[in-house]
Order: structure tokens, then C-alpha cells, then sequence
């Protein structure tokens, strides 16, 4: 493990980024990280752009804010919202995007291009070569619910760091309410087995 991370997590409204950095951030505890994170939310209820910050620090973490190339791990849970934040993975870092595509009224209207995975790809080569590009939502619907891929995505970033599953399914288990908890085990076991083929 290394001393420090920092954990960009990106989406859209109802994509369930916030639960997402409230399980980076309680993993961060039982591992004996201080931690820190940050909510941005912009009419993430109308399907806005909702990003979170999440440090961890073996010391102390001050600031919950990430600058600009210095994300070690970005996590997307849509196309373009991985090419939106694509400028604060540091050189080298790791890119976890969801594959799924949730097109604007701009896109749909025929006024604005949705960007190809082409395009994508294109822009992360310059970054790194650590980059993901997950089913995440294809998963969770064949798993019986679309909404567990931000697990699915966990599951995959889980691969990076050297934590036993147990850790992550007893913050899952915190985080989830019951009746969904048995979806969310198979969502995140099925992201950590598709990052690690």
C-alpha cells in the first residue's frame, strides 16, 4: 500500500458516486487511513454532473480537494464524465470508466457529437496506461438491478489496492440496505473478476 491516494470519483445524478466515496472514504478508515472527501453537485438531481474527491493519507490528510494531475485513481461512471476529469489523473494513474453512456438533450437533438470510445481511448493513452473500461452498468442489470454498477466499479477499483475483500464487503454491508445486500456482494465480485481477466 502506498502512503497516500487520491480517488476522483465522477457521474452523473442517481449513479450513485456519493455512496461510492462514502465507502472509499470508511475503507480509508479500517485500513488505518486518515481521510478526507469532498461532494461537487451540480442539479444532480435533474441527472447533473456530481464529482467527489477522496484522500487518503497514512498520516494526515488537511485538504479534501484534488489539483489537477494528481488523482492516482479516476473513477467514471460515464463516458463523458471520463473525458471531462481526464486532466486530473496524474501521468501514470489509473482510469476505471463505466462503459455506459447516458446521452445529453444537446447529443439527442443532433446539436452536439456524443464522444466514441475511439475518442476516449485516445485522450487516456497520452495519460496512462493503467486505464479500465468496464460493462459496469451491462453487469448490474444482468445481476437483476442497473443501479448496483457503481459497485461493479468498486469491485474493479478494488483490484488496485492491496486490501482484503472481506474490508470491502463489511463497508458494503454498512452501506447498503439489506434486502439489496446479496446484489451487492455478486456486483462487486463481478467487477473485481472483469478487472483481473
Amino acid at each position: 500500500m502506498n502512503k497516500s491516494y487520491n480517488f476522483l470519483i465522477a457521474g452523473v445524478g442517481g449513479q450513485g458516486t456519493i455512496l461510492a466515496s462514502n465507502v472509499l472514504a470508511q475503507i480509508a478508515l479500517e485500513a488505518g487511513f486518515d481521510t478526507k472527501k469532498s461532494e461537487v453537485h451540480g442539479m444532480a438531481q435533474r441527472g447533473g454532473s456530481v464529482n467527489t474527491h477522496v484522500r487518503w493519507d497514512r498520516e494526515r490528510v488537511y485538504s479534501p480537494l484534488i489539483a489537477l494531475a494528481e488523482a492516482d485513481i479516476l473513477l467514471a461512471f460515464e463516458r463523458t464524465k471520463a473525458l471531462r476529469y481526464a486532466a486530473y489523473l496524474k501521468p501514470g494513474g489509473a482510469a476505471i470508466v463505466n462503459r455506459h453512456t447516458i446521452e445529453p438533450i444537446t447529443v439527442t437533438s443532433g446539436g452536439a457529437h456524443y464522444p466514441t470510445e475511439e475518442e476516449l481511448l485516445a485522450v487516456y493513452r497520452d495519460i496512462t496506461d493503467c486505464f479500465y473500461l468496464i460493462p459496469g452498468t451491462a453487469i448490474a442489470r444482468d445481476l437483476g438491478n442497473a443501479r448496483a454498477a457503481n459497485v461493479v466499479l468498486l469491485g474493479a477499483l478494488s483490484t488496485l489496492l492491496d486490501l482484503p475483500e472481506e474490508i470491502w464487503l463489511k463497508v458494503i454491508e454498512a452501506h447498503v440496505p439489506p434486502r439489496y445486500l446479496k446484489l451487492n456482494y455478486q456486483a462487486f465480485r463481478k467487477g473485481r473478476q472483469v478487472a483481473s481477466d
